[in-house]
């Protein structure tokens, strides 16, 4: 799975061809979380408060980005960078 950006630990990957809806995985330590891309929300798993919220922060800035993203990763084309939190 693409590693597609990393910031303060965690680390936000998509797998190509994925199933809908639209979403990405978020790994912090032993913690995993799937989210949804638009609108911005957990979809399973779990992670702590404050990293989700770093998740969720990342997210709504770089929306348009992970949607880009899930539209290539479903075409199996490679997958673009995506700035991390500063």
């Amino acid at each position: 799975m693409p590693e597609i950006s990393r910031f303060y630990g965690i680390v936000v990957k998509m797998y190509y061809r994925d199933h809908q809806p639209p979403h990405f995985h978020a790994e912090y330590g032993s913690d995993e979380a799937v989210l949804r891309i638009d609108p911005v929300g957990m979809l399973q798993g779990a992670m702590s408060a404050r990293a989700l919220s770093m998740v969720f922060e990342w997210a709504l800035l770089h929306e348009r980005e992970l949607v880009e993203n899930w539209r290539l990763a479903r075409a199996a084309q490679p997958l673009r960078s995506i700035e991390g939190l500063p």
